[in-house]
């Protein structure tokens, strides 16, 4: 913190940039949040870019330029490529910590998934029941007829609309419900519980259509903790987190009474996360039944994505269990404002990038980056 000091950063602006360089490694002191508990180790010392440094990327404005340069430009706050399950580079920002954990946003969702996956496997859980059959609360609601697996294929259809910048409308309500925004004591919002389960139907169908909505995954969370009885960082701690060797304590925020933000709020190292990424790439490595993981290439709903409020992202994609399938043989969990997983099984390689990027969504630099990944993976390590 440079320009600005722990005081000036408060729950109405901790999104935004500058502030937001130092509150997405510190948002449990800006958010209440439930540790999710890992076995803690030492973790050896951060490596360099290396031979990286200079591999020659193309920037969002279509300009050459050295991959340092493009994480500094594309402000990264840090950057993990792992090959063969062992980190072969890493990047830090000046004002970043890679021991610290920093919020992934929307990469949340694919953890949820994973968690989801793992339930699956062991028979707590069942992607063909309605939601109702574990959330009976949603009666009445646009989730009362869908199943768990539309849940997670983001193909309900709902009376809500999915924007970042809302400072009066459903959005907003929503961020207030979830505690990330201030309270409003003229227009009070609920807990997200309550919230969530009174979203009401669209006028579609479920399953006809990728329909990206936050409070989704969130239902999604709450069906998890119903389905196996724990609350979610403690499924999260026991069922994926020390499994999988995390060496790092993570965070999910919770609403005033507790329920947790499975859409967005997890905070994990990037080292940590590269370890669910590879936990993908090595089909499941005996956690996750490697049918569910083959599921997540070949399962999406191709016409449901061309059709779908986000089709532009990849050409020819899909999108299965709150995954990316790019169209060309990744896999990539993605959370605004810059936050990425990327899984190429072809050449072996895992990359996080975990950024503080001003705008929440830049499908301009959503792009560049894209091709910056495909460029690390097919760089010679």
């Amino acid at each position: 913190m440079t320009d600005f000091t722990r005081a000036d950063v408060t729950l109405a602006n901790w999104r935004l940039s500058p502030f937001s360089r130092w509150a997405f490694q510190n948002v449990s002191e800006i958010v209440p949040s439930a540790v999710i508990r890992a076995h803690p180790q030492t973790e050896p010392p951060a490596l360099a870019l290396g031979s990286l440094a200079g591999l020659e990327v193309t920037g969002a404005d279509g300009a050459s330029m050295s991959l340092a340069d493009f994480l500094t430009a594309s402000e990264t706050d840090e950057l993990v490529v792992m090959r063969d399950g062992a980190i072969v580079a890493e990047w830090s920002a000046k004002h970043s910590d890679p021991a610290q954990a920093h919020i992934i946003f929307s990469i949340s969702k694919s953890l949820t998934a994973l968690l989801a996956g793992i339930l699956a496997g062991k028979g707590l859980l069942s992607f063909d029941k309605l939601v109702g059959d574990y959330v009976p609360e949603i009666a009445g609601s646009a989730y009362a007829d869908a199943t768990v697996q539309q849940l997670f294929d983001m193909e309900i259809s709902v009376d809500f609309v999915e924007d970042y910048l809302d400072t009066s409308g459903a959005f907003d309500r929503y961020r207030r419900a979830t505690g990330w925004n201030p309270p409003k004591p003229h227009n009070p919002a609920p807990d997200l519980k309550t919230f969530v389960c009174g979203i009401g139907k669209g006028t579609g169908t479920h399953g006809e259509k990728h329909a990206y909505r936050s409070p989704n995954t969130d239902l999604a969370g709450m069906v998890l903790e119903q389905a196996a009885g724990k609350r979610l960082a403690a499924l999260f701690s026991e069922y994926l987190w020390r499994p999988i060797g995390a060496k790092s304590d993570a965070m999910i925020t919770v609403d005033r009474i507790g329920n947790a933000r499975a859409a967005g709020g997890m905070s994990v190292t990037a080292r940590d996360l590269a370890l669910t990424g590879e936990l993908v790439r090595k089909e499941g490595a005996g956690l996750i039944p490697p049918s569910w993981i083959a599921d997540l290439w070949t399962g999406g709903n191709r016409d449901a994505w061309k059709i779908g409020d986000q089709s532009a992202l990849f050409e020819n994609g899909s999108y299965r269990n709150y995954w990316y399938e790019t169209g060309q043989g990744e896999l990539a969990a993605i959370g605004i404002h810059g936050q990425w997983v990327w899984v190429d099984p072809a050449s072996r390689t895992v990359i996080v990038k975990l950024s503080s990027q001003a705008v929440p969504i830049d499908a301009v630099l959503d792009q560049a980056i894209i091709g910056v990944l495909r460029r690390i993976s097919s760089a010679d390590l």
